[in-house]
């Protein structure tokens, strides 16, 4: 069950990156994270309501909060990053804050067997190959390595926190929700600040019109993050966090084969033999 789920994180994620990427080279990056959580927030709170997760409610809502806060300046980053250098660059650069989880795993006395140990050397190599990484070349560049590995920290923090908010799925509906709440105001607060110093909340040429033409996609990517947050925390609470960290953090596997897809980029042999890596990583771990 947790490589189901793990791996049930890794595509959310995927799919969520790939989208928030094409977003943000139309729409500012901190619109996209406010608007995107907020559909989120709505309809978790919806959720919350009906399983009366509020019942739920304790001392470990506080690592939800602290994910929320951590959250909107990791997807800011990331997004920012997509905006500005090639997925190259950043998606396999990205899924490098599995090194957070798995820290934290190992700290607590987590031992994974000898095959597991190979699974995951493999399985982050292949991540990092799949993403065709490109590491030179002209400054964006570099400022997007940058950002994108601020993101890949507070990703791997997030992951290490809102596997600790909740222990029940009704908990979890619940904790999920506060960490939106908490993604809304602080990415609200950095929205309008920026607009007070003159940047643009509004999309140019387009402007609100474009934004709700875009909300479909908008709500998919918040939904989509929201759902990967939950099964990863089923899947760290069913099995090693070592294992669970390493195959939902293939997402950057997914993201490349969304770009081949959708935008008919192709696959350069450095992403695909990454690709095979990443797959034999995971029956590594899943098997080990």
């Amino acid at each position: 069950m947790t490589a189901l789920f793990a791996l049930a994180t890794s595509l959310l994620w995927g799919l969520a990156d790939f989208g928030g990427g094409l977003l943000t080279r139309r729409i500012p990056a901190l619109t996209v994270v406010v608007v995107s959580q907020a559909v989120a927030v709505v309809v978790l709170g919806s959720v919350v309501v009906a399983t009366g997760g509020w019942s739920e409610a304790g001392p470990q809502l506080w690592f939800a909060v602290a994910a929320g806060v951590v959250g909107p300046v990791a997807m800011l980053s990331f997004y920012k990053a997509l905006a500005l250098g090639p997925m190259g660059v950043v998606s396999p650069l990205g899924s490098l804050g599995v090194v957070v989880p798995v820290g934290v795993g190992l700290v607590l006395g987590e031992r994974p067997g000898l095959p597991q140990f190979a699974g995951i050397a493999v399985a982050v190599a292949g991540v990092v190959l799949a993403g065709g990484p490109e590491l030179r070349g002209a400054p964006v560049q570099r400022q997007a390595v940058l950002l994108t590995l601020l993101a890949a920290v507070g990703f791997g923090t997030v992951m290490s926190l809102i596997s600790e908010a909740s222990t029940t799925v009704t908990g979890l509906f619940l904790a999920l929700f506060v960490q939106r709440v908490a993604n809304v105001a602080v990415g609200g607060t950095a929205l309008y600040v920026s607009v007070r110093r003159g940047a643009r909340a509004l999309p140019e040429g387009g402007g609100a019109r474009l934004v709700l033409r875009s909300l479909p996609t908008l709500a998919f990517v918040g939904l989509a993050d929201v759902a990967a947050n939950g099964t990863y925390s089923v899947a760290a609470h069913s099995g090693p966090v070592t294992v669970a960290a390493v195959l939902a953090s293939l997402y950057p596997v997914v993201t490349a084969l969304a770009a081949r897809g959708f935008l008919k980029e192709r696959l350069r042999a450095v992403q695909a033999a990454g690709a095979g890596l990443a797959l034999v990583g995971t029956v590594l771990l899943a098997t080990g």
